[in-house]
């Protein structure tokens, strides 16, 4: 399909994220989004802020702020790191947005009248100490299935199991640590996901392609214990979206609002829209991403998020989609991760403990993390970042094997040339490395189409490798000096190479892949022709030599980052 609908899961508008986070999600989705404009395809990349439910108002309360400026303030910030990061977003939108608001409000008015919707009196608890009911998130205690002491009222971050508050084990507030707990009956609205356990299961067991953590999580969720329970989608908070049927009042639900994970993934959509918004466009702009009756059919959709997150985008979400009854374009593919650790430990936003976003930028530029995070990314088991690691393929793969390849071919073609490509033909072993090349291109394609990210580095590194072997064997100034026009032709196929990867590695380091771009002075076409793209650059063709593009990271620099994030932030 050639129009393809990206997504990864919205950050929590509490605080500025680790590296877990981003490699979690939002890089490996900008990745899929780079590769895919870069194959000519039209892409819409949509991102927003979750900025409702326990997460805001604790921040807002800790930062000594009203939750709305607080929202507002820290949009800011996460939008900017994400800039930062290079992160491709057509737009980066807010669960708060008016659009959300209304669309949340519509999809529990179809739940409503299509009978998927129960008013349940339930026992919520409520702190004396707080003087209000306690949401879920905002009740800590020790998870009754793995121990963990910090696990929240509604999941167990450490082993993702789905709980009640009740069910925690020395159970106290978030807000004020107090243990003065009672149980009162308060009423809320329950999503009757039970009621489409058949329907999401035959969904989900049609999705043969699924990665195995996506579908055993989502399996384990509908089939163990009771199955697929009914899920409560409001709570008794000031801020929030307020519980409607659509534009009408909910009798009996005045002063609650919609629970955040109902609301949360329901932004995409409403993102979208606030593209369409901020761009002077119609409705029918972004309804031919959603609706299936508006063109919708054309579209693979595909969602990135950490696997703390598959729960609620295999069952509720969808269970959302399919109880209105409308013809909303359902995911077609979910690539979730495993959890990235921290030299020893867990990232932690809670807990503040590992590189945070912002601290990354202010050491290296983003392509030096978005390479290792890349390169690393936790698919098939949880992945630990050490600095010894970082510094070791920084060096290695981005500073030694690309590049020093750039340095030696620009410079020494400057030497002996000039700056524009000279005139020589190809002999044997440039056709050979041309040949080399063009299935392991083709297999790197593979594996972006597949969303393989590591498998895809690892065949970038070895395409970057086989330029490196190529140089090294030809030795171009060497053979200048008894032939200096067989050096030419080694230095003109080097010189498209260099476009070539500048092409190829855009997805993974985007702002050397532009430094590559412009001192080739050349276009950014996608080699869908090998030996084609191996000769865009013709005799003649000027050129500039680019600057160092990666420093080396010396061991006293990692030392002293070692020291200085040695694991809590202030």
């Amino acid at each position: 399909m050639n129009r393809i609908l990206i997504t990864s899961a919205i950050p929590y508008i509490n605080g500025i994220k680790h590296l877990g986070n981003l490699v979690g999600s939002q890089l490996p989705a900008d990745l899929y989004a780079r590769y895919n404009r870069g194959r000519g395809r039209e892409v819409m990349f949509i991102c927003a802020t979750d900025e409702h439910g326990t997460p805001a108002e604790l921040a807002a309360a800790k930062a000594g702020q009203p939750v709305d400026e607080f929202c507002a303030e820290m949009h800011g910030v996460q939008a900017e790191i994400a800039r930062g990061f290079r992160l491709s977003f057509d737009h980066f939108g807010r669960s708060s947005s008016a659009r959300n608001q209304a669309l949340t409000q519509h999809f529990a008015g179809k739940l409503a009248e299509n009978g998927l919707i129960e008013e349940v009196v339930e026992q919520q608890v409520y702190s004396h100490a707080d003087g209000r009911f306690l949401p879920d998130r905002y009740i800590e205690g020790t998870c009754p299935n793995c121990g963990y002491d910090k696990a929240r009222g509604d999941q167990c971050e450490n082993c993702t199991k789905q709980l009640d508050p009740t069910d925690l084990i020395d159970a106290r507030s978030a807000v004020s640590g107090s243990t003065d707990l009672e149980v009162r009956e308060t009423k809320h609205l329950y999503l009757r996901q039970s009621a489409m356990k058949d329907k999401l299961d035959a969904w989900i067991s049609a999705k043969a392609d699924w990665p195995v953590l996506t579908t055993s999580i989502a399996k384990k969720w509908l089939h163990d214990g009771d199955g697929l329970q009914d899920r409560g989608i409001t709570r008794d908070l000031d801020w929030g979206v307020p519980v409607k049927k659509g534009d009408q009042d909910w009798p009996g639900m005045e002063g609650k609002v919609f629970y955040v994970w109902f609301d949360a993934p329901i932004e995409y959509i409403a993102a979208t829209a606030e593209w369409a918004d901020a761009n002077g466009k119609a409705d029918a702009d972004w309804q031919r991403w959603w609706r299936t009756d508006m063109g919708a059919d054309d579209v693979k959709y595909v969602q990135f998020m950490g696997k703390d997150n598959v729960p609620f985008h295999t069952l509720s979400f969808p269970a959302t989609i399919m109880g209105s009854n409308e013809p909303w374009k359902l995911v077609d593919y979910i690539k979730s991760f495993n959890y990235l650790n921290y030299d020893g430990g867990q990232f932690s936003t809670s807990q503040g403990r590992g590189v945070f976003m912002d601290q990354a930028l202010e050491i290296l530029p983003a392509d030096y993390w978005r390479w290792w995070l890349l390169s690393h990314a936790p698919e098939n088991s949880d992945s630990e970042f050490t600095w010894e690691n970082f510094q070791q393929s920084v060096n290695k793969d981005l500073a030694d094997v690309l590049g020093n390849f750039v340095s030696r071919v620009t410079k020494f073609c400057r030497s002996k040339f000039g700056e524009a490509v000279p005139d020589g033909a190809y002999g044997d072993s440039e056709v050979a490395l041309i040949d080399e090349l063009t299935p392991r291109i083709r297999a790197y394609e593979g594996h972006m189409e597949a969303m393989d990210v590591r498998k895809a580095a690892n065949e970038l590194r070895a395409i970057w490798v086989a330029g490196n072997e190529y140089l090294q064997s030809a030795a171009p100034w060497s053979v200048f000096k008894e032939n200096p026009e067989r050096a030419a032709g080694m230095i003109r196929l080097s010189l498209n190479l260099i476009r070539l990867y500048a092409v190829l590695s855009a997805p993974f380091i985007p702002d050397a892949a532009a430094t590559l771009i412009t001192a080739m002075n050349t276009d950014d076409a996608w080699p869908d022709d090998v030996s084609a793209a191996m000769d865009v650059l013709k005799p003649g063709h000027a050129f500039t030599v680019p600057d160092n593009l990666f420093s080396k990271i010396a061991d006293e620099e990692r030392e002293g980052w070692q020291a200085r994030f040695s694991g809590v932030r202030d």
